[in-house]
Order: structure tokens, then sequence, then C-alpha cells
């Protein structure tokens, strides 16, 4: 089964490890796991390393050219160890990391996913292509969606 993820960058530890939890848990129930993520930080990294922790294997969906350079020095060890343990890495045609880029490559996730898992608030969208419009396309698509976000976690 292909699952995708979208969902917020910016998570709290604690929310982090709630997050991670509820993933892996839901993700260890799926026989034949491919897990499709872009790798940017928060939602899709816990999704990446939960995808390998319970034995899936990992497509990422590069959105540019520059969407490494873009990422805080940071987190790149964290980005290049995912990578390199990626069955097959998919890179888009976009030069910038722009919302359109990360929108298209939402679109190319959904179009290969079977289900979505949505780390998500439930809010509206900050910016184009936030995890409520990546929904919203998959939802268009009918691609199922299982969204992930504690009770005790901040909205």
């Amino acid at each position: 089964m292909r699952v995708a993820v979208t969902g917020h960058r910016s998570l709290d530890e604690v929310t982090a490890s709630l997050i991670s939890h509820a993933i892996r848990k839901h993700l260890a129930t799926i026989d034949r796991l491919v897990g499709i993520s872009c790798l940017t930080e928060g939602a899709d990294r816990l999704f990446a390393r939960a995808v390998l922790d319970v034995g899936g294997r990992l497509v990422i969906v590069v959105p540019s050219a520059r969407h490494r350079d873009l990422l805080p020095v940071s987190s790149l060890y964290d980005y290049d160890a995912l990578l390199n343990r990626a069955f097959d890495v998919v890179r888009l045609r976009f030069d910038e990391s722009d919302p359109e880029a990360l929108l298209a490559a939402s679109r190319h996730m959904l179009e290969r996913a079977d289900e979505l898992v949505a780390v998500w608030n439930g809010r509206p969208a900050c910016r184009l292509g936030g995890p409520a419009d990546v929904v919203r396309e998959a939802l268009r698509l009918r691609v199922t969606v299982k969204v992930i976000w504690p009770a005790s976690a901040p909205s």
C-alpha cells in the first residue's frame, strides 16, 4: 500500500513525540508499505522515519532543484540520511521551492497514493500547499485520508 504524507512543519517536542508514536502505530498495520514524502521538516520527517522503522520502503519527492539549499543547516544531516535510505527519489523540475513547487509535489504524491496521512490540527491553510489544501486535494482525488493529531496536542 502506498501512503503519502502532509503535515505541519513546526512541532514542539512533546507534540512531535505524540505524533511520531501515532504514525508508527498506524503504519505498523499496513502490509507492503511504501511511504511517500517530500522530507520537509516536521511531519514529513517523522513519517519517513516511521516508515523505515516499521520495515516499509521510502519514496522521496524532491519539489525543486534548490529544495535542500533552503533547509536549515541543522537539518541537513537528517535530510541526507533519509534521502540516502530511499529506494526511489523523484525530482520535480522546479527551480525554487516555492508554494507552487510544494503543491505540485503534494499532487505528485497523491496521484500515486492509496492513502494520505495528514498530520493536521484541522485548521485552514496558512499558506498555499498547507495540510488543509493537501487534504482537500486528496478528497477530490478520492484518496483515503487518515488524520493524525493527538487530542492532547495544542491546536
